[in-house]
This record gives C-alpha cells, structure tokens and sequence, in this order.
C-alpha cells in the first residue's frame, strides 16, 4: 500500500513540477480569507485518487480539497488522507516550500504515510512498528536535553484570530529557545521535525490531513505528538506538539494556557 502511495505522489508531482515553470497561468480561487486553491491542487487531488482507487477500489477516501467519498462511514476499514499540496500559498506565489500529504488509516489507526517535497525530491515515508525513512535512509527526530538549545516551527491559519493567537504563543515561546520559524507547511514541518532538521513543531487548528502523515514519521522516527495539554487526540482537535521526548514536555507547560 506504501508503494501504491509512492506512485501516486510521484503522478501528483509531475503536474505540480509542470505547473510550477508557469506560475502566472494557475488558477487561483478563495476559499475563505487568507486560505486559497489552485486549479493544480484539484489535478494533482485528483492524480492522487485514481491511481490510489485503481489499486483498491474499495477504499474510501478523505481529501482536502473533494472531501470525503461516499463509501467514508464508520464501518470504513482503510481511509486515504490525502493534501495534495500543504503549503499552497507558498506553491501560487512560487516560494519552494510546498509537500504533497498522504497517509492510510485502518480502522482509525494510521499505518501508512508519505510526505513528498517536490522541489527537493525528498521523500518520507513511515510504516507503523517499521520506522521512518527519508529517502530510504533511517531517520530519528533530535531530542535535545533542554528547550534553550531547540529550533522550533509553528505556523497559523488563515483566521484573523489565529494571527493574533499566533503572536501571543511566539512571544511565549520564542524567547525560551533557539528560534521559531514558519514555512508555511505543517505537513512538511513535521516531517522535518522526523528527520531532526527542525527540534519541535506546534500549531493551532490544523485539519487531519495536514497532520496524519506527518505525525506518523513523528512518532516512528522516536518522537512524540500531542495536543497543547499533552493529550493524544490531536488529529480531532487540531493542536499539535511535535518533538523528541524533552523538548515536547517543556513545550506542554508553554502551550498547555492556549489549549
């Protein structure tokens, strides 16, 4: 089923690598205020679902951009979560921090996840008690002994009140550790938080499918993921702690006022 998800990735990429020589002739719709899709996050979408129905049709499907199939209920045993491009600001405006999000869940569990940045042809991937891999090779996530020696990622959404949460959570937490970036991709953070170019990822109101995949090479690569009290039903919730052991339980105490 991984390698299935691979293919997929890899079809969605071509359209969005073509896509991306012409930047001026993607088709650019407003979802909502500050939260946009292009013509080639519906292509690329649609890339990924046929070739994932073509080898199990039977599956059902939750994706950002269509949403849920028809076969999606509670009696579904494997569910694709699937976010053809997390980062798509960043994608429309030709800035190369972009990532292509997949992951399976049977019966809830996730067990399968991919996470593919197309401009650097890296691909991450984690199978649930197997570990996770960047390109094949094994990755750990960093766990420094203390919050100060971090380098932490965040992000917000496209609310105005998310903005504001953001810059109070920053102030919080900033002056506490190395720094704080923000790319403009969870997904594509927590896979670096995975591979330990990045220390800790936190974020508010996230959907599942910028979380599910990503979180999986978290936990697979020797991390933790939770909300900001600590608990583990982030995938509802949509706040999120990344990190290795230490780093995530200095983080609770910060985050825990905003949860």
């Amino acid at each position: 089923m991984l390698n299935t998800a691979i293919k997929a990735a890899r079809r969605a990429a071509t359209v969005i690598n073509r896509a991306s020589f012409d930047i001026d002739r993607i088709t650019v719709s407003e979802k909502q205020h500050n939260d946009f899709v292009t013509d080639i996050d519906q292509a690329a979408e649609q890339a990924i679902v046929e070739t994932l129905l073509k080898a199990y049709p039977g599956h059902a499907i939750l994706a950002e951009e269509s949403g849920a199939s028809s076969n999606l209920n509670d009696e579904s045993e494997f569910v694709w979560i699937i976010d053809p491009i997390d980062g798509t600001t960043n994608f429309m405006h030709g800035y190369p921090n972009f990532c292509i999000s997949i992951a399976l869940q049977q019966r809830g569990v996730t067990t399968n996840a991919l996470v593919y940045d197309p401009v650097r042809n890296d691909l991450f991937t984690a199978t649930k008690g197997a570990g996770a891999y960047l390109n094949d090779k094994r990755i750990r996530v960093r766990n420094h002994d203390r919050l100060g020696k971090a380098l932490l990622s965040s992000g917000h959404g496209a609310d105005p009140r998310a903005l504001a949460e953001y810059l109070r959570m920053y102030e919080v937490v900033a002056s506490r550790c190395h720094g704080v970036r923000s790319s403009g991709s969870a997904a594509l953070e927590l896979a670096n938080v995975a591979a330990g170019r990045i220390d800790g990822f936190y974020e508010k109101g996230l959907k599942v499918w910028d979380i599910a995949a990503g979180a999986l090479l978290v936990t697979e690569a020797g991390g933790i993921v939770g909300e900001f009290s600590g608990e583990s039903d982030y995938l509802h919730k949509g706040d999120v702690i990344a990190a290795g052991p230490k780093v995530f339980g200095a983080m609770i105490p910060l985050l825990s006022p905003f949860a």
